[in-house]
């Protein structure tokens, strides 16, 4: 049975961002952590955020009608090895960034030695946390969420698109495609991961779950479409990160490849093949998902 809410997009969001909160301020509460590391971590960790990724696993559990503590668990995670993704992209030998989350970059106030440390130790305890909590609960699909969080954040995945990333700012990147391959890794595939996650912590046919992976790599590509064209046209006070960083690594981009306007016409494209692949395996009964698509092509930040 689906899960049916009449909160707005906002209301639905700032709860979930509140459980996934006060989750992670307890997941951080470890005494073993070595004071100077746990203080790096959760510098970067508990610095807010859009919390996209793990509102979308606990989202999708409720639409599914699934296990609420097992997608929170999972929520976690999703939101360490994303944060640990952060701190290390923003490091000199990656995109090299002063600010995020509307404060200095990790390495600029722990260090570049300390910052590669906090980023491990977000990655490594993200799957100690949620291994830990699988023993709990003791389900498949837990534990198949899991592996599909650590193959999209891995090296078939995130770090895959990450490394293409860095090799076409000195060889330049060929064409369409390649753009593409390096932004459905570099950016869809955690979505996809944190869409699919939710979806395991229910009953989910596997019709669902095409669709639910398709609907994922859309809004991945219209996240990537909106941060280009926010990087190049947006308020560095409102997105809390330097802007015209793609210009500045010579990064081939939506925006440079097709202009802002064209690109906008793209992600609106997206946007609409995003709603029908929901409208044609789930009806109406998905509001939130529909609402995330509206919430990322309107974003400012």
């Amino acid at each position: 049975m689906m899960f049916k809410d009449e909160l707005t997009y906002r209301e639905l969001n700032n709860r979930y961002r509140n459980i996934i909160n006060a989750s992670l301020g307890e997941a951080m509460m470890r005494p073993d952590m070595p004071e100077t590391l746990a203080q790096a971590m959760k510098y970067s960790l508990l610095a807010g955020g859009k919390r996209i990724r793990p509102c979308l696993t606990i989202g999708v559990c409720d639409i599914m009608g699934g296990n609420r503590k097992m997608a929170i668990k999972l929520a976690c995670g999703i939101e360490m090895i994303h944060t640990y993704s952060l701190i290390h992209d923003d490091l000199p030998c990656m995109d090299d960034d002063d600010l995020r989350r509307g404060q200095p970059t990790n390495h600029k106030v722990f260090g570049e030695g300390q910052a590669v440390l906090a980023g491990d130790g977000l990655l490594t305890y993200a799957f100690q946390y949620m291994l830990e909590a699988g023993l709990s609960f003791n389900n498949s699909g837990y534990y198949r969420a899991i592996a599909e969080i650590a193959k999209r954040a891995g090296v078939c995945g995130m770090v895959a698109g990450q490394s293409m990333d860095l090799i076409g700012e000195t060889k330049g990147i060929k064409d369409e495609s390649e753009l593409k391959y390096i932004h459905q890794h570099k950016t869809a595939d955690m979505l996809i991961a944190s869409i699919l996650a939710g979806a395991f912590c229910g009953s989910t046919t596997e019709v669902q779950l095409k669709c639910l992976e398709a609907y994922g790599g859309k809004i991945g590509m219209l996240f990537q479409i909106t941060d280009d064209i926010l990087d190049a046209s947006g308020d560095p006070k409102l997105l809390g990160k330097s802007v015209h960083k793609d210009d500045e690594h010579n990064k081939l981009t939506y925006v440079t490849m097709y202009g802002i306007e064209k690109a906008k016409k793209l992600a609106e494209s997206v946007a609409a093949e995003a709603d029908r692949l929901l409208f044609n395996t789930f009806g109406e009964n998905c509001k939130y998902l529909y609402d995330t698509v509206r919430y990322i092509i309107n974003r400012s930040c």
